[in-house]
């Protein structure tokens, strides 16, 4: 399949950028991996950084691989204004843009023929570097895949092949002078442009198994997962809003959400409906960790009662937070 056949079929599918390279061993990435891992940066995330061997070589992904085909969603949606007692998750999880490409990209495979295997928020493949690869987008100094005309608000995925497919160019494009991004993380996890330290990432820190240090805590203000921060800032996602306004009502997107529904809804209730986080063994201490920061942030004085119970319960993580949260609810409040 040529290029442009690719591109065209892409349209169909509704796929918002594709590219094609080489189904061939990324031997930068795997040692970059390496080192920071050895600098301690990723702390204690797997994902795809935890087996770089298999991750950073899509050639023994799949018997006969030929092409590593890369696409992004683009799942970018206006935000709402927050109201009292919300709490605000991360952009790209409003919706499952995941589960839209995983489907899109499955019909990919099957028009090229021949076998193909798909990987979409897997952590046996690191996504960005095939999409860079392939022209899909390129890496900012924030460390995301920054694409032509979506900027970064995208989620991608990738097909691994055996049908020929002509490769794409990668882009010539990168961040310039610019370090907006740098400059309005608020704990330096980006000081060394293109590398995040998660030890200092508020994102990060959000789907931790441990209490969030309390030197972030009201850095994230209303955020009770994830963190937008170094995007919205970002030159190359101003204009996507009005080039997706067709596409700007994504149905059942969840921008916000109630912060005592988290704290006080039964914990498989909470868990099954926010199944597409990711949370530590799937414990909805964490979930109710992150309301509580967010409630001593942005609550009134009336919340104090939603933290008490976890003030004065068991959990040692629940109660300490618990603690921190009527304190500061109660200095914000004072007089």
């Amino acid at each position: 399949m040529t290029a442009a056949e690719l591109e065209r079929v892409a349209e169909e599918l509704e796929l918002d950028v594709v590219g094609a390279a080489p189904a061939s061993a990324y031997a930068s990435t795997e040692r970059h991996i390496a080192e920071r891992q050895a600098r301690g940066l990723f702390a204690d995330m797997r994902f795809t950084m935890a087996q770089p061997e298999v991750s950073c070589h899509p050639e023994t992904l799949l018997p006969g691989a030929r092409t590593v085909v890369s696409a992004a969603h683009c799942y970018y949606a206006p935000e709402p204004p927050l109201e009292p007692g919300e709490g605000r998750l991360a952009r790209y999880t409003w919706h499952d843009g995941y589960a839209v490409l995983r489907e899109r990209l499955d019909e990919l495979g099957r028009r090229l023929g021949g076998d193909y295997r798909v990987l979409v928020d897997a952590n046996q493949h690191v996504d960005r570097e095939g999409a860079a690869r392939s022209g899909v987008g390129f890496y900012g100094k924030n460390t995301m895949l920054i694409t032509r005309l979506h900027g970064s608000w995208i989620v991608l995925g990738t097909l691994v092949t055996t049908a020929d497919v002509e490769a794409t160019a990668p882009l010539d494009l990168d961040c310039g002078s610019c370090t907006l991004c740098i400059e309005a993380c608020p704990t330096g996890a980006l000081d060394e442009p293109g590398v995040v330290d998660a030890t200092k990432c508020l994102s990060y820190w959000t789907q931790a198994p441990a209490p969030i240090p309390e030197e972030y805590r009201a850095e994230l203000g209303a955020q009770v997962y994830g963190c937008d921060i170094c995007q919205d800032v970002c030159p190359w996602n101003r204009g996507v809003e009005k080039r997706r306004k067709d596409r700007s009502t994504v149905p059942g997107a969840e921008p916000h959400i109630r912060l005592a529904d988290w704290l006080q809804d039964e914990a498989d209730v909470v868990t099954e409906r926010y199944d597409r986080l990711y949370v530590p063994r799937n414990d909805v201490r964490y979930l109710r960790r992150n309301a509580l920061v967010a409630l001593g942030n942005v609550g009134s004085a009336d919340d104090l009662e939603l933290a008490r119970p976890f003030a004065d319960g068991e959990d040692p993580l629940l109660r300490e937070q618990a603690c921190w949260t009527m304190a500061r609810l109660e200095e914000r409040h004072a007089g």
